[in-house]
């Protein structure tokens, strides 16, 4: 089976999704399969792996886990069961400090942070639905890093809604309501992308 034989008009499950086998990675988005991105561009590596290590090294004996792409976020709406499961995402970078939705296929709920380095490919449809989706199912934190733009966008949950910050550049120091007293400093992240 390749990609191109699944009927885009059907609604898929995560149990659908674990039997696949496709070279393409893809997500599923309220049971709507979106292949991903080719390959993530130097830039994108670069970002990601800078803020793993950085949340990595902050979270050092602290309860919670940080874990980087490929790694499956299933976020349930009725039940935890894989064939009631619509949604399956791989984010960039997630934190997790339940370790009760952590199993050996990935983390079953909300993260309490979810990181999205946007690469050129990415489209506005999926940037809406991961945001509502992300929103819906109760993430605390979901920060965007554009590359393109050397921009963060941090929202925070608030009430059951997410709240933007404004964009920050470099020269400004991102801090986490989540993570008491990590900071990002987005001058030293940004810098080494020239």
């Amino acid at each position: 089976m390749i990609l191109a034989d699944l009927d885009q008009n059907k609604t898929y499950t995560y149990a659908d999704y674990f039997k696949w086998k496709f070279e393409e990675r893809v997500e599923l988005i309220r049971g709507k399969v979106f292949k991903m991105s080719p390959a993530p561009n130097r830039k994108h590596q670069e970002l990601t792996g800078d803020v793993f290590y950085e949340l990595r090294r902050f979270l050092n004996n602290n309860s919670c886990s940080v874990y980087v792409a490929p790694f499956d976020v299933r976020l349930p709406r009725k039940s935890k069961d894989d064939k009631d499961i619509v949604t399956v995402l791989q984010p960039d970078i997630c934190v997790v400090c339940d370790r009760t939705k952590l199993d050996d296929k990935g983390c079953v709920g909300a993260p309490d942070i979810v990181v999205e380095v946007l690469s050129p490919g990415n489209n506005a449809k999926e940037l809406r639905n991961k945001y509502e989706v992300y929103e819906e199912a109760g993430v605390k934190e979901y920060w965007v890093i554009s590359p393109q733009d050397e921009t963060f966008t941090l929202y925070s949950l608030e009430d059951g809604r997410f709240r933007p910050s404004k964009g920050m550049v470099a020269g400004e120091v991102v801090k986490s309501a989540v993570l008491d007293g990590f900071e990002l400093d987005l001058e030293a992240l940004f810098s080494k992308l020239n």
